[in-house]
């Protein structure tokens, strides 16, 4: 496919997405079965287009001063680009869709974004502005633009198994690099242009359980978690394993992990993700299970709690413009209940770890506090102190805030170059 096809594709799957509301994931796979003459390059092509626009969805259409799919497109195509190369590039191509007038080409052009309204500058919708300026304070809208740009891939090398010098050298064609945080992290870097990240779940070192797919932030979380060999461990929000996974390396397989989630479609990956990674020291609770024999008995619990997903708009930019108050509310919820349910399985003197992949303090600080404020037992850490524990030789790329005498900490793209995350840690006394 030329150019002019590939616009044309990605205006039909912005619209499609319009108007039935539906996830951009499956209204591209709804595409391309539909047009099973595109090939893999001309799908990758078209997906980044689209997550492009979705990315920038308010920048892009207050330049063109037109937020219809076809404008987007455009607008995102001349972002990279002029309006002469593009038009060049279309120049005979009967698919192409018709460009906008001249005086619309050069008044995007001309548009200063700095002049835009904030919520524009930081590509959210309005509502969220006041939420954003209270949990990331007076350069918000610099943090949230951050979240509109491509997201490289990161792994954790599987320490079970291999180092990450290992990995590396089995990842030598795709040229990955160490993560400046994880000690264990690999990194290929945001694509350009058209490009598409390899497709490493082919690689051998993957089936051979050498890695894992996971952002640089949420293997950050895992190891501030503490955990260590020996240990008895519940997470309680075990999803598909990821955290779980690197807590039994950590623990170099020694002691137990008790891996649980409440929704058995979200635990159905673990299994084998599991077998791959060979962490043998990792045993899973389906959702009926009774969990009442780990009462006071666990050395840390780990909350990855259910949340908003605002720290992953790079990954999946159309959850922001989904995303209502009502859904926040319903989270918050959700946030404080299984905060309650996990107090009771810490034992005392151990540790309840509280991590979201968000960075609204509404889910984040906020909850953390009032759960203190219900469960007078339990006291917030320092989580700077821990930072430096884990990760003595790592830079304080972070943002930090007091909480009922201790600290929390959020990862951000623009100050730590990971996705969105919150993470607090809490003793029993």
């Amino acid at each position: 496919m030329r150019l002019g096809g590939r616009m044309g594709a990605a205006i039909e799957v912005l619209a499609d997405m319009e108007s039935r509301r539906r996830p951009v994931a499956d209204a591209l796979k709804d595409w391309g079965l539909s047009h099973r003459f595109a090939g893999s390059g001309d799908r990758a092509a078209i997906g980044n287009l689209v997550y492009d626009v979705l990315r920038r969805r308010r920048s892009l259409g207050w330049r063109m001063d037109d937020a219809s799919p076809r404008a987007l497109v455009v607008a995102a195509l001349l972002d990279a680009g002029s309006a002469e190369a593009l038009s060049a590039q279309l120049a005979g191509d009967r698919f192409a869709p018709e460009l906008p007038e001249e005086a619309q080409l050069q008044a995007f052009a001309d548009r200063d974004l700095a002049l835009a309204p904030d919520p524009v500058r930081a590509d959210v919708p309005d509502w969220l502005a006041g939420p954003l300026r209270e949990s990331l304070g007076h350069d918000w809208v610099e943090e949230a633009a951050a979240l509109s740009r491509r997201p490289p891939l990161d792994m954790r090398a599987n320490t079970l198994k291999a180092d990450r010098a290992k990995v590396l050298k089995a990842l030598e064609p795709f040229a990955p690099e160490p993560t400046p945080l994880a000690p264990e992290g690999l990194r290929v870097p945001p694509i350009a242009g058209d490009g598409r990240h390899p497709n490493v779940q082919v690689e051998a070192a993957f089936q051979k359980g050498w890695f894992e797919i996971q952002d640089e932030g949420s293997q950050l979380a895992a190891r501030l978690a503490g955990a260590t060999p020996g240990a008895q461990i519940l997470d309680l929000c075990a999803g598909a394993g990821g955290k779980t996974l690197a807590l039994a390396a950590a623990m170099e397989g020694r002691g137990q992990v008790h891996a649980y989630d409440a929704d058995r479609q979200r635990l159905a990956p673990i299994y084998d993700r599991l077998q791959r990674a060979e962490a043998r020291n990792v045993q899973v609770h389906a959702p009926r299970d009774d969990l009442s024999a780990l009462d006071g008995a666990m050395d840390l619990v780990l909350v990855d709690a259910p949340c908003t997903g605002s720290g992953t708009w790079r990954r999946r930019p159309d959850a922001k413009w989904r995303l209502s108050e009502t859904a926040l509310a319903k989270r918050i919820i959700e946030q404080d209940a299984v905060l309650d349910r996990a107090a009771p399985f810490v034992k005392p003197g151990g540790r309840l770890v509280y991590i979201t992949c968000s960075v609204l303090a509404a889910e984040n600080a906020d909850r953390v506090k009032a759960f203190t404020h219900r469960h007078p037992e339990f006291q917030v850490l320092d989580a700077e102190a821990l930072w430096r524990e884990a990760l003595p030789d790592r830079p304080t790329a972070y943002r930090a805030s007091a909480l009922e005498g201790g600290a929390v900490l959020t990862l951000t793209p623009r100050t730590s170059g990971t996705d969105g995350f919150f993470f607090a840690s809490l003793e029993r006394k």
